[in-house]
């Protein structure tokens, strides 16, 4: 799968990519800004990664016949429009970028390279009642993390616990859904759902608010 650009509907879609090095010319598309923080960016994986990421949100604004507008960091670190128009949501892990984008609703979206270890740290982001229901499954546990993060993302504030502020309903290791929501929060009382696809080792999961 070298890249897949899907459609969710009129207002949004999502575009996953290969992470690989970009050519100089691939990137012209890219704002000064943009510009200047990759050519800042050191570490040859984390430039290849960052360059995917954005190609793949051009992928997924091209689905949707929009032009590129350039993106930034807000003080909580969420990527924004820098025409303020939209809404933009990125993610990589090993190997794969991902990126959605909304018209109008705040969006999240989370990739993650499935590992045995985080069996062994689900104490950390899970609460006593997901612990419950949740199999002792690399996979069952990276969903659960994963559909934390879209919802984390989507949010869009810093200061929210995975475990103390994001709860998830029991969910089956086989579902392509997800339902949970914020607690103790601003957003309490918030309901997500959060859409799950298992890609070969990877968990890719994305909401809209």
């Amino acid at each position: 799968m070298q890249t897949k650009i899907e459609k969710i509907d009129s207002s949004s879609a999502l575009a996953i990519k290969i992470i690989e090095d970009q050519k100089k010319a691939n990137l012209e598309f890219l704002s000064f800004r943009e510009k200047l923080s990759y050519a800042n960016i050191s570490h040859p994986e984390k430039r290849k990664e960052w360059a995917t990421a954005r190609l793949a949100i051009k992928d997924a604004l091209g689905k949707l016949q929009i032009p590129y507008p350039g993106f930034f960091k807000d003080e909580h670190g969420k990527s924004q429009s820098m025409k303020g128009e939209g809404y933009v949501s990125l993610s990589h892990t090993s190997g794969m970028a991902g990126a959605i984008f909304h018209r109008e609703f705040p969006v999240g979206i989370d990739m993650d390279f499935v590992r045995e270890k985080i069996l062994r740290i689900g104490k950390r982001f899970l609460d006593p009642q997901e612990l419950d229901f949740l199999e002792r499954d690399p996979i069952h546990y990276t969903m659960a993390w994963s559909a934390k993060e879209s919802i984390f993302k989507c949010q869009g504030k810093k200061g929210v616990s995975f475990r103390d502020n994001i709860l998830l309903e029991p969910f089956d290791k086989n579902t392509d859904l997800i339902k949970g929501k914020i607690r103790g929060t601003e957003f309490a009382d918030h309901y997500y759902q959060v859409r799950v696809k298992v890609i070969g080792n990877v968990v890719l999961t994305y909401t809209i608010w």
